[in-house]
């Protein structure tokens, strides 16, 4: 069975101490308890998630959704948002990970990124030279949320034509936008497997698309 790789890049900066890192814990669980429930998704949906502030890990490297296992997420007391960084190790990451097609086998379906921040990247000008990079990798689609009053859609823009905002960045709205990431995967990875494009699903209320 193809897999079908999907990467979270998530902001753990110092503004998302609090209730938005407790929420953002919940929506993650939320998220993954929905995917368990779609058997195709059980079959071929694998998970690695990024955090990012002063510094960037891969709290979760891909994993199938059977075995995993939610990763401790913790959030420094303040410091910057290295977004471009994020961005970087993601494409190390996703190199290492992702299966290739060859001559003798087919590889992994196209990867969907998410990236949430509150935020905007502290590291402009890195962000801003890896983006050409992400935007030449082979990701089915790229999804980034805004969250709260604070974050700036521009930025985001730059990275990808999908952005959502989200107006506060409480429990109710965080575990609404994880609802409707397990929903895009959901979709996405019947629609990846059949037409190699992303069709995503109308977001809920709290969730605003960015034209």
């Amino acid at each position: 069975m193809r897999r079908l790789p999907v990467y979270l890049l998530l902001d753990t900066s110092g503004s998302m101490r609090g209730e938005r890192i407790e929420a953002v814990k919940n929506g993650l669980q939320v998220l993954l308890s929905k995917l368990r429930q779609d058997p195709h998704a059980l079959e071929t949906v694998w998970m690695s998630i990024i955090t990012f502030d002063r510094e960037v890990h891969q709290v979760l490297p891909l994993t199938d959704l059977e075995s995993l296992q939610m990763p401790e997420i913790l959030t420094p007391e303040s410091g910057p948002t290295n977004m471009g960084a994020a961005l970087e190790m993601l494409l190390q990451k996703s190199d290492a990970e992702v299966i290739r097609s060859t001559d003798d086998q087919k590889g992994d379906w196209r990867p969907l990124l998410f990236l949430m921040t509150d935020g905007k990247p502290s590291d402009l000008a890195a962000f801003r030279e890896v983006v050409p990079k992400v935007k030449k990798k082979n990701f089915a689609a790229i999804i980034a949320c805004a969250a709260g009053a604070e974050a700036q859609d521009s930025f985001l823009k730059e990275l990808t034509d999908i952005v959502v905002h989200l107006d506060t960045a409480d429990s109710n709205t965080l575990v609404s936008f994880f609802k409707w990431v397990s929903a895009s995967i959901g979709t996405g990875n019947m629609s990846v497997s059949s037409t190699d494009q992303l069709i995503l699903p109308p977001p809920p209320d709290e969730v605003h698309m960015i034209i």
